[in-house]
């Protein structure tokens, strides 16, 4: 399983928005409880679109100005960038089927 990289406000720009390839963050607190139940499905989308996506996880307790910026209110909530920009999101748990569904979409 590949896990996806923290990133923090910190390292924003360099590990999101400057990347080429499509990159997904998954905006998630440690006691969120549907944020559990997501982080397997993304782990396993990590490894099934290695190469084409980068896979990267927020702690929105620990950042809270890219948290804003995005105006994400209730986790987990899934942001699809591409070239530096939002192309596609998810809000609360789904089931993967559907997670891979909207990020192929993201992805055209």
């Amino acid at each position: 399983m590949t896990k996806p990289a923290d990133v923090s406000d910190a390292d924003w720009e360099t590990d999101v928005l400057k990347q080429e390839k499509p990159v997904l963050v998954d905006f998630w607190a440690p006691w969120c409880g549907p944020c559990r139940m997501v982080a397997p499905i993304v782990e396993e989308l990590a490894d099934e679109y290695a190469g084409k996506v980068e896979f990267r996880k927020l702690n929105t307790d620990d950042n809270p100005k890219t948290t804003m910026k995005y105006g994400v209110r209730s986790i987990p909530t899934l942001l699809v960038f591409k070239q530096g920009q939002p192309v596609g999101q998810i809000i609360g748990f789904r089931p993967k089927s559907d997670l891979k569904k909207r990020l192929d979409e993201a992805l055209t």
